[in-house]
């Protein structure tokens, strides 16, 4: 386990201030920040934390860092063939790029090298504690947070810590979000999520169902029309299918220069749909239902296999399962198919199960938090989250941006309060604010951002601090 500091931790007990209601010490931490996860979000935080002149505690349930892109770890949603997809110069953090020799799209393992040179370049790892995971963060007096923890591992105590700050960068593709249908618990066919697909083999020779339209459900359509038996793929609504490659260039390198050039939606829209007109046509030819909404209400699925299959017969679109018998599979529209693998591409939804959702603002608890940025709650300046985002472009420039915000907000706290209370106003007034125009009210698109206009009010942010130091 790496420490934190170079002369203690977080279990301190010189440091022990009070006790627990079960009689615990808490261990006083001083003006040390606790970053929640060491994934790609909790690297940048806890390194411009750092850099900001912070002490940072981060702790991560898992053994290395990389969170969701560490294909070694239990929730990871990665399998074999993932790619990212949105290209390498939209995707690297902005002061550590990936090597040019990469391709445009890298693979996962990649991007897991790239994780592990990024902790080892800026030193991070003295700060994280592997194979540690948060149990309950619960706010105290001052502005302050007790942060219980204990071992994955199932050994030794728990221990209580309190902390000037605390960010949450725990991820939002962790925890599966699963359908209800009626008769699905009497299915004698094999169900499950698309976290738990890993490999191809996995469908090889089977009758594969894949319910969900979202990447990943494509993606796993794709392998299936390539390994398995039949493939059937359901999706309730049309979706708008975009090739990664667009002028030769990968499609969001093009996208991005239409938003620097300040294109009008509407005129970008009639772009998008003549470049499919051009090249695939009319995709409801084909069996697939016409969308509901306009280009850019929802992000385009980025895949440039799924038509190709659904051409040549290897994929069938069907609309969404109605409900389930034991051996057979009702869709909407009066048919029944009769797969013998049913895989729910269906999403995750973001939980936080060490803090109380109301926190958030998620009064609901149903996963929607009304924050400020997409990162901060009202009536807590000391808390934030990074990385809580569905951008249409990479995320981690976002959770860069969205951390130098936090580091510079807690460093003004400490130099400038009154105007720390000013953007604790700003947050009072944006908390739910969204940063992606007209889209799809749904939990898949609920944390939905274009990473232009955001990225301007994170920059708007900063200047507004920078200009009172």
């Amino acid at each position: 386990m790496s420490t934190p500091t170079e002369h203690d931790g977080p279990d301190d007990p010189s440091a022990t201030l009070a006790l627990t209601p079960d009689g615990r010490p808490v261990s006083d931490r001083g003006d040390t920040v606790c970053v929640i996860g060491a994934g790609a979000s909790g690297l940048t935080t806890v390194k411009n934390l750092k850099e900001h002149g912070f002490g940072v505690d981060c702790y991560e349930r898992e053994t290395g860092v990389g969170g969701a892109w560490n294909w070694r770890h239990d929730r990871s949603p990665v399998y074999a063939s993932t790619h990212l997809i949105s290209s390498r110069p939209f995707t690297q953090f902005p002061d550590f790029p990936m090597p040019d020799s990469w391709p445009d799209y890298p693979h996962h393992s990649q991007l897991l090298a790239y994780f592990e040179r990024y902790a080892d370049h800026f030193d991070l790892r003295q700060h994280i504690w592997f194979g540690t995971e948060v149990v309950r963060v619960e706010p105290v007096a001052g502005d302050r947070w007790d942060v219980t923890t204990r071992s994955t591992g199932g050994y030794g105590p728990e221990r209580t810590s309190r902390y000037a700050a605390v960010v949450v960068a725990n991820g939002h593709n962790w925890s599966p979000k699963l359908p209800e249908y009626e008769g699905l618990a009497e299915f004698r066919g094999e169900t499950m999520h698309a976290s738990a697909y890993k490999d191809p083999a996995q469908l090889r020779g089977k009758r594969v169902l894949v319910v969900g339209a979202g990447n990943t459900g494509c993606d796993i359509a794709v392998e299936a029309a390539q390994q398995a038996a039949t493939c059937w793929h359901s999706t309730r609504r049309g979706y708008w299918y975009a090739p990664k490659y667009v002028l030769g260039r990968p499609a969001d390198q093009v996208n991005d220069l239409l938003l620097a050039l300040r294109v009008p939606l509407r005129v970008r829209q009639w772009l998008y749909h003549r470049t499919l007109r051009l090249t695939v046509g009319d995709l409801t030819r084909f069996g697939l239902p016409r969308p509901d909404h306009r280009v850019y209400e929802t992000h385009p699925i980025a895949n440039s296999q799924l038509v190709y299959y659904v051409g040549h017969g290897r994929i069938t679109p069907t609309p969404d399962v109605r409900r389930f018998h034991p051996y057979a599979v009702e869709l909407t529209d009066g048919r029944q198919i009769d797969p013998d693998l049913v895989v729910f591409a269906t999403g995750y939804l973001p939980r936080f199960e060490f803090l109380d959702a109301r926190i958030l603002g998620d009064e609901a608890g149903v996963g929607r938090p009304a924050l400020h940025l997409n990162a901060f709650p009202p009536n807590h300046p000391t808390l934030a989250v990074v990385g809580l985002v569905q951008p249409d472009s990479g995320l981690f420039p976002i959770s860069h941006w969205q951390a130098v915000l936090v580091a510079r907000l807690l460093l003004l706290r400490q130099y400038r309060p009154e105007r720390a209370e000013a953007f604790a106003a700003a947050v009072a007034a944006g908390a739910g604010k969204r940063y992606s125009g007209r889209v799809e009210d749904s939990s898949r698109h609920w944390f939905e951002v274009g990473h232009v206009d955001y990225l301007r009010a994170v920059q708007r942010a900063l200047n507004e601090l920078e200009a009172v130091r």
